[in-house]
This record gives C-alpha cells, sequence and structure tokens, in this order.
C-alpha cells in the first residue's frame, strides 16, 4: 500500500539532505531547458560567457580537443510537457550503470525502474563547455520498454539493487573521448525524468588526471530517500519516518543503486564546473575515478599533475598510498574543494564476487581503530599541507594574502582584498601543532576570518608547497573554488586566472 500523501510530500523531493549539504547545489542542466516543463522560455545557461579567456590565452576549439563539433545541429526540441523529476518515493523512473567506468569500445549496462510500466527514452550527454551551451548530446536510445524492478535489497543498512534486471546495454562508440556523461532518463509520455552519471576513461597520457571522487559522491547517497529503507553514511529512518543521523546510519553502503533525488551525485557540479571551464581553455584532461585509483588502474607518471575538482572526503588507504607516491615521483597534486581525506575507507566486493561495489566507514560506531586519518597519526596536513577545520554556516569573502606570489599574478588581486562568497560549505586551515609534509618551499595564498555555526571566531586558509621531487601541491581550502571556475552566478576572474597560473606551471605551459 502507497504511504500516505502526507508522507510522500515530506519526501517526494528527493533533496532533503542535499539541501544542508552543498550550498552551491546541483547547478544548471544544460538539457533542462528548450521548451520543457517548468524551465519553458528560460534563457540558455552559458558557462563562463561572462569572462573573456584569461590574459594571455584564447579560447581554443571548444570542448574536447576539436572532435566534437559546434551544437549547431539538434534534435527538434519536445513539445512543453510538465517534465518533473522522479522521486524516491514513486520511483517513477530511476536507474544506475552496474560499472561507473568504461573505455571507448566496452559496454554499459542500464539497470532501470518505471513506474507504472511504461516506454522511456535515454540520452547520454558528455559534460563540457561545448560553446557555452555546457554538454552536448551524443546518442539517443529507441524507445525501450520499462518494467518496475524488484524492491531493492536491505541487509541491516545496507541497500542494494543489483539484482535489478538489464534495461539496456550501451555499446561505447570508440570514437568517444574519455569525460564526465550524463545518461538522461526520461519516460515517453514525457511526465518524469532521472539521471545515470559515469565516466569514460583511457590509458592515454595526458596533462592533467581529473579524479572524480565516486567514493565520496556513494558516501552521500541516501537512495531511496524515501522516509523508509534508504541509507548513507550520515542517515537512514526510523519507523516513522524521522531521520536519524551518523550514529545509527549504515556502516556499508553498495554502488549497485541509483543515486538520490534526480539521480545525480551530491557535489558532483563542482567537477561539472572544473570540467566546462578547463575544457574551454584548452587543458589537456583525462579522466579516472576513486576507485580507478584505488584499485590500481591509475599510472600518475602519465600525467603532470592530478586534479581533485570537488568534495572528496573518503579515501582508502590504496588510494592515499598512490598519490602519496605521484606526488614524491613529480606529479603535481591540484585540491581545488575542502575537506579532503578525511575519513578512512575500505572497498569490498560484493558477495557475487563484482569487485569494490561495499564501501565500508565505522566512523564512532563501536570499538576498535579510528576512522579518521588524524587519529591514525597520519593527519590530511601531511598530504595537503592544510587540513578540515569545520562548516561555514553562510558565504565568506576569501581574504588574499602574499598577493606578490605568481599564483595571484594578472589576477588584480592585491594584499587582503575580499573575494566575496568564496568561503562557503566547509573550510581548511593549517594546524601549527600538526605535521608538515617535507617541502622545498611553503606559502599560505589566503587568511579568511569566518563565524560558525556557534557564532565563534574562525579562519579558512588557502595552501601551496612544492615537494622535494618537484611536484606542486595547492589546496584551495574552501568548496567554492570550482564553482568560482564556470558556476553562472558564482564565477570570478581571479579565482580563473590564479587557476590558469597554477595549471600553466604545472603543464609547463608558456
Amino acid at each position: 500500500m502507497r504511504e500516505s500523501t502526507e508522507h510522500v510530500r515530506r519526501w517526494e523531493s528527493g533533496a532533503l539532505t542535499h539541501a544542508v549539504s552543498d550550498p552551491f547545489g546541483q547547478g544548471p542542466l544544460p538539457w533542462e531547458r528548450a521548451g520543457e516543463g517548468p524551465r519553458a522560455g528560460a534563457a540558455s545557461p552559458a558557462w563562463g560567457s561572462p569572462l573573456g579567456a584569461p590574459p594571455g590565452r584564447s579560447p581554443g576549439e571548444e570542448s574536447g580537443g576539436g572532435r566534437y563539433p559546434h551544437p549547431s545541429a539538434r534534435r527538434p526540441a519536445r513539445p512543453p510537457v510538465n517534465l518533473r523529476a522522479a522521486d524516491d518515493v514513486g520511483c517513477q523512473i530511476k536507474g544506475f550503470v552496474t560499472e561507473g567506468v568504461a573505455a571507448p569500445g566496452a559496454t554499459l549496462d542500464f539497470r532501470v525502474t518505471v513506474d507504472p510500466p511504461r516506454e522511456f527514452t535515454i540520452d547520454v550527454y558528455r559534460i563540457g563547455h561545448f560553446g557555452g551551451e555546457g554538454a552536448k548530446l551524443l546518442l539517443s536510445s529507441p524507445k525501450l520498454m520499462g518494467i518496475r524492478q524488484p524492491p531493492p535489497l536491505v541487509a541491516g543498512r545496507t541497500v542494494s539493487c543489483h539484482h535489478w534486471w538489464l534495461s539496456w546495454r550501451l555499446q561505447v562508440p570508440p570514437d568517444w573521448l574519455p569525460g564526465c556523461y550524463v545518461a538522461v532518463l526520461t519516460t515517453a509520455d514525457g511526465e518524469f525524468r532521472s539521471h545515470v552519471p559515469f565516466t569514460i576513461r583511457d590509458d592515454h597520457p595526458a596533462d592533467l588526471l581529473l579524479v572524480l571522487p565516486d567514493v565520496t559522491w556513494q558516501a552521500y547517497n541516501l537512495f531511496p530517500e524515501d522516509g523508509r529503507a534508504g541509507a548513507s553514511l550520515y542517515h537512514a529512518w526510523d519507523t516513522g519516518g524521522r531521520l536519524l543521523g551518523e550514529q545509527n546510519a549504515a556502516i556499508t553502503v553498495c554502488f549497485d543503486r541509483p543515486y538520490a533525488g534526480s539521480g545525480l551525485p551530491l557535489h558532483a557540479g563542482h567537477a561539472y564546473d572544473f570540467i566546462r571551464w578547463a575544457e574551454r581553455y584548452g587543458y589537456d584532461l583525462a579522466y579516472a575515478t576513486a576507485r580507478d585509483l584505488h584499485a590500481g588502474r591509475v599510472d600518475a607518471s602519465r600525467y603532470r599533475g592530478l586534479v581533485f575538482s570537488g568534495h572528496d572526503e573518503y579515501w582508502s588507504e590504496p588510494m592515499r598510498q598512490a598519490v602519496e607516491t605521484a606526488r614524491d615521483n613529480g606529479t603535481s597534486l591540484v585540491f581545488l574543494s575542502a575537506n579532503t581525506m578525511y575519513w578512512q575507507v575500505t572497498l569490498a566486493p560484493l558477495p557475487s564476487g563484482d569487485s569494490d561495489r561495499l564501501l565500508s566507514c565505522r566512523k564512532r560506531q563501536g570499538p576498535g581503530r579510528p576512522a579518521l586519518w588524524r587519529e591514525q597519526g597520519r593527519p590530511e596536513q601531511l598530504l595537503l599541507g592544510i587540513q578540515y577545520a569545520g562548516r561555514v554556516p553562510r558565504p565568506h569573502p576569501l581574504i588574499v594574502r602574499n598577493a606578490g606570489h605568481w599564483l595571484w599574478e594578472a589576477t588584480g588581486a592585491r594584499e587582503g582584498d575580499e573575494l566575496p562568497g568564496l568561503v562557503a560549505g566547509e573550510a581548511d586551515r593549517y594546524y601549527p601543532r600538526t605535521p608538515l609534509p617535507d617541502s622545498v618551499s611553503r606559502v599560505l595564498l589566503a587568511h579568511s576570518p569566518y563565524r560558525d555555526v556557534s557564532g565563534a571566531r574562525r579562519h579558512q586558509e588557502t595552501s601551496l608547497y612544492r615537494a622535494p621531487s618537484g611536484a606542486w601541491v595547492f589546496a584551495s581550502g574552501t568548496f567554492a573554488w570550482s564553482p568560482a571556475l564556470g558556476r553562472p552566478g558564482h564565477v570570478d576572474p581571479r579565482i580563473q586566472k590564479a587557476t590558469a597560473n597554477l595549471l600553466d606551471r604545472i603543464c609547463k605551459r608558456d
């Protein structure tokens, strides 16, 4: 029997935890226009369009090094409909891919539930600049017959949909570029939509490797966010539909399930902001995920730098070892968010043998080894140069320090300048009593006071050091850095230029 109307109303938004965890939200999605639903007639967002190229740089061919043409020919707009996001109560249309990463020419298996059963389509987009469009439609499925899949399996607090039937198999075209992709699931009657993110990667060398934080994305995934069965490493529900905190949350979560709400991970928009900006200005990007890093599928010697563009809180021991080894061998590291590498996690296979599908983090539950890296004698600061300080309840300005440093060159920023709204979400700082990494040079590039949730005065800092290997390690210390690169309404040209200065030095551009 369906839940009561009040119960459905409370949870159908699928945004309960998202609203309080990411002050920037998902950001605009390019396919939510062209006469569709409540966005009918809305202006097309142009990522980065108010700004010219950073000084000394001209925008080159649009995203993907010119292998994708400018999006001049499009699919005709569907007739206006009341299209809305599927929710986790009705699960009108929800899905996932059994492998989140595939190579060009490989296959991706989509498992989709549709309630009530009806036809649906899948449109596949690649995230990028694409002349200010933000994404490009590359492929559309035929109409597919949807079924109502079995209910999720629940073991303790762990929810899995690995038993769902195959809905569609995508043979990835061999000419598809590595990158971030989003499959848009839409019921054929135009009523409901959901999303399935995935990554295409290969092993070709590149200047920069973007590492997508799929481990952290899954840690926050509350699917099904229905007031009953769903659980993340943060929340679960009691029998009355009340949200429970970490003490009663899941210890283990499964990758084989849709993402809650719209189907896009919390904080995924931060990666999309970086991609659109970096591809606009011609940076040579490769792509991988945190699970690739964990499994040893990343050869860091192929890249001049590894970029971590968004919130990346959950790290396994193999992830940390791989990144520390990369730094010590001369590969630079760029952390564009805050609260990185805070919790230690483990990854394990499903009982079926499928590898790295179960993510575990015990946190404060029960006796045993502490799950915080800093409580194990290996604080984050030993890698990042700074570490997590706390939440920032409302945006504060980032205060420029050491404005004569090359990172701030040609940005127009002066000593003590305030960059509005650039300290937001969460913040890192330097801890004087915590060990620092070995370095040949080290500088703090921002020192920004703010008030925490209790009203106490705190501060944020931005760090850069050079390791003995010659690798640069940059940590922004704030959630707001990536949105300042390319999110409409949050773009800051000083942050754009500072980031270009950093990446150009790492990539050895003139």
